[in-house]
């Protein structure tokens, strides 16, 4: 035997590659082009509510980016005082907070009349993102939860489709941002 032959072994391996259907492809880029139409966020209010800076400020960055006034608080109890002095159009609260969490918060918020913003729409944000968690929220009084980390795409659509309903089930506020 050569001493060459004794060195290993040579294989040659066939992977396939990744073949998409044209179906598949032009759904995708179907969603990838859909855009939302800015203007239903544009000039909408927001009150964020999270102890952690980064996140309030992701979240004010994704929200801005869409036209949208932002208001953080790193509180419930900031949040509350906001609440009294002017409502927004909606409430993003995280959920897991020192002293009042968000549950305590939207407990206290529903307690108040619709003019002190009692049926404020409101999500809930955390990075519990299990069904019982989902179901904890919207029992306390929050119409959506939305899981950490965020997802712009996600928050945006979360927004939409709490304040306009009736465009998302007919589909209308997808088309809109592609000039339809």
């Amino acid at each position: 035997m050569d001493r060459n032959q004794e060195l290993g072994a040579t294989f040659n391996v066939d992977l396939p590659l990744l073949v998409e259907s044209e179906q598949t492809s032009c759904e995708e880029n179907e969603l990838l082009n859909l855009t939302i139409d800015s203007s239903l966020l544009s000039n909408m209010q927001i009150l964020v509510v999270d102890d952690e800076p980064d996140i309030r400020d992701l979240i004010s960055f994704i929200l801005q980016d869409y036209g949208v006034e932002v208001t953080t608080v790193g509180s419930a109890q900031e949040a509350l005082k906001s609440l009294s002095e002017s409502l927004p159009d909606v409430l993003i609260s995280d959920i897991a907070m020192p002293e009042i969490d968000g549950y305590m918060l939207i407990r206290k918020l529903r307690q108040r009349s619709p003019q002190q913003g009692g049926q404020l729409p409101a999500i809930a944000l955390t990075a519990y993102a299990g069904e019982t968690n989902q179901q904890q929220a919207l029992a306390a009084g929050f119409q959506l939860h939305v899981p950490k980390p965020v997802e712009p795409e996600a928050l945006v659509e979360a927004i939409i489709g709490l304040m306009y309903p009736k465009e998302v089930e007919s589909g209308e506020w997808g088309t809109r941002g592609r000039g339809e």
